[in-house]
């Protein structure tokens, strides 16, 4: 983690670009089938990353996922957290669907940031304003980082990363206030 992240970033940020293997899960695949059926896939999502991924929703901060496998787990846990933005490619060719994003969004790479471990982030790493190496990154990965976090992927890195940048944004207190009042709250 180390340095916090400068306000001035922190508050360009519009777009979070995940990664999904390593960043949002374990890197664990589990694979199987039942019988002659279709194959299965299973992955083990952190749970306190969907809240951070909600707080910087909530915060008017777009969140998508570019992932380098074709996944309906990955698909069913974007939709759970209301993630429209998902990009799979069996390649690994993450950059030109990231470009694709960035123009459909009228955003620019100013104003990016991408959490990731392995090397297939790199050309997004290189063009994001803030390039974050999850704890179990990569060496070349890291070195491309502008920021760390201590939590491994899988482990609440996305959730540590998001508080981070929201609360150097300014905009933490008011968002945890406002997600626990919702809860105070009786249901209507």
């Amino acid at each position: 983690m180390g340095e916090p992240i400068p306000p001035e970033l922190a508050r360009r940020i519009r777009l979070v670009i995940l990664d999904v293997d390593g960043v949002m899960t374990d890197g664990g695949v589990y694979l199987g089938a039942l019988g002659d059926g279709p194959p299965l896939e299973f992955k083990r999502f952190e749970i306190t990353d969907g809240l951070g991924i909600g707080m910087l929703q909530r915060a008017g901060i777009e969140v998508a996922i570019l992932t380098g496998r074709l996944s309906e787990a990955v698909r069913l846990r974007a939709a759970e957290l209301g993630i429209a933005e998902v990009a799979q490619d069996a390649e690994g060719r993450k950059l030109p669907a990231a470009d694709d994003l960035l123009r459909r969004k009228a955003a620019s790479w100013s104003e990016v940031a991408c959490l990731s471990d392995d090397l297939a982030d790199l050309p997004i790493l290189r063009r994001a304003a803030l390039p974050i190496a999850v704890a179990n990154a990569v060496p070349e990965v890291r070195a491309a980082a502008r920021w760390h976090t201590e939590r491994a992927g899988g482990r609440g890195a996305v959730r540590e990363f998001a508080e981070a940048l929201l609360k150097a944004r300014g905009e933490w207190p008011r968002l945890v206030e406002q997600y626990l009042s919702e809860r105070e709250s009786p249901a209507r």
